[in-house]
């Protein structure tokens, strides 16, 4: 489950920013549709990872960024809502993806 690696990756940099602050109230991530990531899985293993952190009971939100890619076929810039679907204007499948793919720590509220 890479979900879990996810998760102490961000719990690494919560730490890192957070410090010296006692407690981490929430934790707002920005993750692309096409990034790869089971949202669920995340946030249950998000909250395994934060036990006896300075992180423990800190809101996890995720805001969901649309993923997009640029078609050789049409020469357009398109939505892409998934990896490997063909081109929503033209049909063409020889498209490269130019955003929605990443996943980062947008802000923290702490104490």
């Amino acid at each position: 489950m890479h979900e879990m690696s996810l998760a102490e990756g961000i719990l690494q940099i919560v730490e890192s920013q957070a410090a010296p602050s006692p407690k981490v109230h929430s934790v707002t991530l920005s993750v692309g549709e096409l990034a790869g990531v089971e949202l669920t899985s995340l946030k249950f293993c998000f909250d395994v990872v934060t036990r006896d952190t300075l992180a423990e009971g800190a809101l996890l939100e995720i805001e969901s960024v649309p993923g997009s890619a640029f078609c050789f076929d049409c020469l357009a810039q398109v939505p892409l809502s998934r990896r490997g679907e063909p081109c929503p204007k033209c049909g063409g499948y020889q498209l490269t993806v130019v955003g929605g793919d990443q996943m980062k720590v947008k802000s923290l509220e702490i104490e």
